[in-house]
Formats: structure tokens, C-alpha cells, sequence
């Protein structure tokens, strides 16, 4: 890859540039996302709904440990798109050699802590004991993986800075479909039922960071990095910590929020927590639009921040605003008249997936609250706003916590309490990230905006 495929965001148009961006990303992450969603097809159709509702019960948990490190990742992308934008080759190397000493570290104490604190958080989050057993191996294999989820997506946030969102979707395609195989093998064929699913997906992790590292260091000039460039830079360190915790706290509090949920969804039962799984793995690639918009957003805010060009900003901010609403509107009859073909997908039990389409029908009339989360983030953090993520952090653990418990309470609601109230934490989680937006646009802009 010579320095061209690097893409330099802070000339030309905003939307072409964002949506060429984004592109490869969200097909990237799609299929990150079918990771778990081919290990719950495989698991619900061949080997049964509690299997399903094993793995469904660890996500909260895989998403909580997960997230501890990916916070630091997307600190180091913030620092190093901004020297990228700004035009300092050194220190985007230095920001690249330095954010992969934390990647390093932070996975590998923080998943050895989880491997023994996933038993007590399961029965925390009173997990069914039909469930137990397979829910307990399933997020240990999870925990082993860690660092090597943390290994892709500390390279691809690298890329992704610099520009180039297509090398992680080559890698990520590939091993995504050596999981698909994998986990067909490992679970029809083998019986190994959430053992084998678990262990396919290890074994795609493992091989999509390794290739994508390889790569990157033979192929991209900025990670060709020489002896001063691997030196320790203390305020390269302070920076990348100082965006990162926040981040890493935002997610983690969204984390412990999604747990929650997941503790109220546990009292329902087994058909409760199969259709939790299953529409919670819908909305995973539902989310990804959303998500894509955002990260390729955040690149680009970072890199124009650090030019000094802030009448680029808002303008990216609305065009994709606009764009979000139109993929919101277009997702919404989906949801509303195909939702139970959809849950038949992931399983066969009727009740699970009359259920599921149902809880398909509240949360997309929220789709739209979901995608200002995202977009409005972008920019945010774009230009490190590390205070935001630490508000919306805190905004979705007291929704998360407050709203299910006294929805389900009320007779009429009862269960579909647990999606309604998903749906108005979206809402109200959109409408502070507007605020924040609108006062840090205020304070920080305004003369430069009025240029536009």
C-alpha cells in the first residue's frame, strides 16, 4: 500500500468523502458482527433455543470486558488522526507504536481478571441454570479471545485514522467466513454444540488480527516504524489515556447498563431470553450503519481538527444527519411487517419467535434516536470531547437501570417493557448528545461556522 491509499479528509466534499469512508467499514463491520450472529443461527437451529440463549446471556459480559480495552484503541485514533489531519508524520508514528503498548497491556491483564470474574457476574445477573454451564464456557472462551478482538481493532483504528477503512474489511471478510465454516463444523458436525462455537470464533479472531498486523507493518508506511519511533512517549501515553478512559468508561457504564437489562430479561425465562438474543443480534447489525457513520465521522472531524479546519465540521454533521434519517425511515416498514421471518432465522420455537417480532416492532419506532447517538458521538469525539462520553456513560446506566424495572411493573407492559424501555434510552441518550452538541458548537465555533 503506497501513502496515496491514505486518505486525506480535510479537502474535498464532506459527504463523498464520509460516505467512500464509510462504505467499506460498514461492510466490515457487518461482518464483525456475524461473528456472534452465525454463532446464534448455527447454535439455535442445530443444537436448540437454551443454547442460543447461553450465548445471549454472556453478551453484556463479553461487551463489558470488551470494552475496557476498545476505549484506549479509540483514544489512540482520535490523537492519531489529528496529527495525520495536521500534517506531523512523526507523530503519527509515534501515536501508532505507543497506543499498541496499552493494546498490548490492557487486554492481557483485563481478560485474565475476567476469565475468573465471569462465573460470579453470570450468577449476579441471575442467569438460568438450565443455561449456566454452556453461558460459563462460552464467555471464558470470549475472555481467552480478548486480546486478539483487541489485536484487529487496534490496527484498524490505526487505518482507519490514516484513511484507509479498506485493508481491515480484506482480513475481516476472510476470517468471517472461516468462522461461518468453522462453526458448522465444530457444531453440526462435531457436536460440540457452544464449545464449538466458542472456539470457532477464537480461532477467526486469531487469524484476522494476525493477517491484518502483518499487513499493515509490510505494506502501510507509518507503521514501517524505526528506533525513535518505538521509543516511549509519556505525552503521547497522558493523551491516548486521558481520551481514552472516558471512552473506556462510556462504553463500560453502557456495558453494566446492558447487563441490567439483561438481569431483568433473565427473570422472564428461557422463550424471554431466546427472543432478547435474538432481536439484540438484529439490532447489532442495525446498529452498524449507525456505527460506520459515526467512526468514519470521527476521522473525519479528528483529521480536520487538527488542520484547523472547524467550518468543515458542521457541515459533515449535517449531511450525516440526513443521511441517518433516511436509512432510519427505510428500516422502519422492514421491522414492522418481515420482523417474524427475520426471527425465524436464529429459531424454530413459535412462541420465541412471535415473541421476537413483536419486540421488533417497538425498538425500530426508535431507530432514528439510536442514529443520533451515533453521528453526534462522531463528531464528538472527532475533537475530543472525552467529558461527552463520560455524560452518555452515565445517561445510559441510570436508563438503563430505572426505565425496564418500572415498565415491566406495569400490568398492561409487563415483558415488553424490557423494549420499550431500550427504545426510550435511545431517545433520551439521542436528546443529550444534541445538547452536549449544540453547547460545545456554541462555546468552540460559532465564528468559525458563520464563515461557512
Amino acid at each position: 500500500m503506497s501513502k496515496d491509499n491514505n486518505v486525506d479528509m480535510t479537502i474535498g466534499n464532506p459527504v463523498s468523502l464520509i460516505v467512500r469512508f464509510a462504505i467499506p467499514m460498514m461492510i466490515g463491520n457487518i461482518f464483525q458482527q456475524l461473528y456472534n450472529l452465525v454463532d446464534s443461527v448455527v447454535v439455535g437451529q442445530f443444537v436448540g433455543s437454551s443454547a442460543l440463549a447461553a450465548i445471549g446471556a454472556t453478551n453484556s459480559i463479553n461487551f463489558l470486558f470488551f470494552a475496557l480495552c476498545n476505549g484506549i484503541g479509540s483514544g489512540g485514533g482520535i490523537i492519531t488522526s489529528q496529527c495525520f489531519g495536521a500534517g506531523d508524520d512523526s507523530q503519527v508514528k509515534k501515536s501508532i507504536s505507543n497506543t499498541a503498548y496499552l493494546m498490548i497491556a490492557f487486554p492481557v491483564v483485563i481478560g485474565a481478571v475476567s476469565f475468573f470474574l465471569v462465573g460470579p457476574l453470570l450468577k449476579l445477573l441471575e442467569t438460568p441454570e438450565t443455561i449456566m454451564s454452556d453461558a460459563l464456557i462460552y464467555a471464558r472462551l470470549m475472555c481467552i479471545g480478548l486480546i486478539f478482538v483487541s489485536v484487529y481493532n487496534f490496527i484498524s483504528s490505526m487505518l482507519r485514522a490514516l484513511g484507509d477503512s479498506m485493508t481491515p474489511l480484506y482480513f475481516l471478510v476472510f476470517s468471517c467466513v472461516l468462522n461461518t465454516v468453522l462453526d458448522v463444523v465444530f457444531v453440526k458436525f462435531l457436536n460440540l454444540s457452544v464449545l464449538g462455537a466458542g472456539v470457532a470464533t477464537l480461532i477467526a479472531q486469531f487469524v484476522s488480527g494476525l493477517l491484518c498486523i502483518i499487513y499493515a507493518v509490510k505494506r502501510n508506511p507509518y507503521f514501517k516504524l524505526k528506533a525513535e519511533d518505538l521509543k516511549l512517549d509519556y505525552g503521547i501515553i497522558r493523551k491516548t489515556i486521558r481520551l481514552g478512559i472516558p471512552l473506556s468508561l462510556q462504553f463500560s457504564m453502557i456495558a453494566i447498563s446492558c447487563m441490567a437489562l439483561q438481569r431483568v430479561v433473565n427473570k422472564f425465562g428461557d422463550i424471554a431470553v431466546s427472543a432478547f438474543t435474538a432481536t439484540s443480534r438484529i439490532e447489532q447489525v442495525i446498529h452498524q450503519p449507525y456505527q460506520t457513520l459515526g467512526a468514519a465521522l470521527s476521522t473525519y472531524c479528528g483529521q480536520n481538527y487538527g488542520a484547523g479546519k472547524y467550518n468543515r465540521l458542521e457541515k459533515g454533521y449535517r449531511k450525516s444527519m440526513l443521511m441517518m434519517f433516511v436509512f432510519s425511515i427505510a428500516m422502519l416498514p422492514v421491522m414492522q411487517f418481515f420482523g417474524t421471518d427475520i426471527i425465524a432465522v436464529f429459531v424454530n420455537e413459535k412462541e420465541v419467535i412471535d415473541m421476537g417480532a413483536k419486540a421488533l416492532q417497538i425498538s425500530s419506532l426508535f431507530y432514528a434516536f439510536l442514529g443520533a447517538i451515533y453521528v453526534i458521538r462522531g463528531v464528538l469525539n472527532g475533537v475530543g470531547d472525552a467529558f461527552f462520553a463520560f455524560l452518555n456513560g452515565i445517561v445510559e446506566v441510570l436508563g438503563r437501570f430505572i426505565i425496564p424495572i418500572t415498565l415491566i411493573s406495569v400490568p398492561l407492559i409487563g415483558v415488553w417493557g424490557i423494549w420499550w424501555s431500550v427504545g426510550i434510552v435511545w431517545f433520551i441518550s439521542g436528546l443529550t448528545a444534541w445538547i452536549r452538541y449544540m453547547s460545545f458548537k456554541r462555546k468552540l465555533f460559532s465564528a468559525d461556522f458563520r464563515k461557512t
